[in-house]
């Protein structure tokens, strides 16, 4: 007799995003609840979803205060050894964001799994039902992976993933490596392995969430800015530089000034692909490592910032193992080049 498997277990935990979203009479705004988005979607064989509305907000509204409840709530999830993965919905806007700050906290074998849509809900041509199958199938087969970005048929690492189209379906990816995988045929097939620093506690209930500002450089750019972040209260600040992390030198004065004020200050890049190098003094990379700044490697502005908000938080747990915050900061950005920037530095 043919022995009936029990369904997988997948908690859908319902953000709001364009998923959610319908038209208000002037545009549109998140509102449905992850019942009504479910149920656009096909759910696939031997899955069973359980919902929890978490809340129902445009992803550009998004709050570092909603992605610590957002992780807190995955966790709890996760608590019960029964659930068999978690999937998330949520905006596009800043879904590289959270999906990145769970990524660092996420100490469990069980994914995590983000989607959301480029065309509202209850669209005759929307992404959303499809992106949703995806994810649920995704949260039901593989393990060991972190969180996950599923969009379009591919599967993302979190780190390194970002919105790369503003409107198109294929929404999200690492401009610096690529995919890990692809579905099709009612296949998930992962191709690439995930490397990811040991991941932070999470951090205690009501802790003091800190401001962590992010600054641009450009032609004809002063500190002015960065001072004003500074006198705003910031404690860490992404400098947003040029090629691979060049400024000025009235910004290595500026960062030299705010590390010796105890500022954490992560130096990102503006280009879309490629990591960050020491090669330029006059303002450049060179000199921005020697004023204290930490360079993101492959890490872009917004997952910079979520990067240094983490090693804040983590800085004020009692129970943390004593590390100087910047020692933090670039555990938590390291991971391996890319092969072939790696093959380039090799022959440098």
């Amino acid at each position: 007799m043919e022995r009936i498997r029990a369904p997988k277990r997948i908690t859908l935990i319902s953000t709001g995003g364009t998923i959610a979203s319908r038209w208000q009479g002037t545009g549109y705004a998140a509102d449905a609840g992850g019942d009504t988005v479910l149920a656009s979607a096909a759910v696939p064989d031997g899955v069973a979803v359980e919902v929890v509305d978490l809340f129902n907000v445009n992803s550009s509204r998004m709050t570092s205060e909603r992605q610590l409840t957002l992780l807190r709530t995955v966790r709890e999830v996760l608590a019960d050894p029964d659930v068999d993965g978690i999937v998330v919905t949520h905006g596009t806007d800043t879904l590289e964001e959270s999906a990145f700050l769970l990524d660092l906290h996420h100490d469990d074998p069980r994914p995590v799994v983000f989607t959301g849509a480029q065309k509202p809900l209850g669209a005759a041509d929307g992404d959303g039902p499809g992106n949703m199958y995806d994810a649920l199938q995704v949260a039901a087969s593989v393990r060991d992976l972190g969180v996950l970005v599923v969009f379009d048929g591919r599967v993302h690492a979190a780190r390194g993933t970002v919105k790369t189209q503003t409107l198109a379906a294929n929404a999200f990816a690492d401009p610096s490596a690529g995919p890990l995988g692809r579905l099709g045929f009612g296949r998930v097939d992962i191709r690439t392995e995930v490397s990811r620093p040991a991941p932070l506690p999470a951090p205690h209930d009501g802790a003091e969430i800190p401001r962590v500002d992010i600054v641009m450089h450009h032609s004809d750019a002063d500190p002015t800015l960065f001072e004003a972040a500074l006198a705003a209260g910031a404690r860490g600040i992404v400098l947003v530089a040029t090629g691979a992390g060049n400024a000025t030198p009235e910004f290595v004065d500026a960062v030299e000034a705010a590390v010796r004020r105890g500022v954490l200050v992560a130096v990102s890049t503006r280009v879309p692909a490629g990591p960050l190098a020491e090669i330029y003094t006059g303002g450049g990379a060179v000199d921005l490592v020697a004023a204290g700044a930490v360079l993101s490697g492959t890490l872009r502005p917004g997952q910079t910032r979520i990067a240094v908000l983490a090693a804040l938080l983590a800085e004020a747990d009692p129970d943390a193992a004593p590390v100087t915050r910047a020692d933090l900061l670039r555990r938590l950005i390291a991971a391996p080049l890319p092969e072939s920037d790696a093959a380039d530095e090799k022959a440098a």
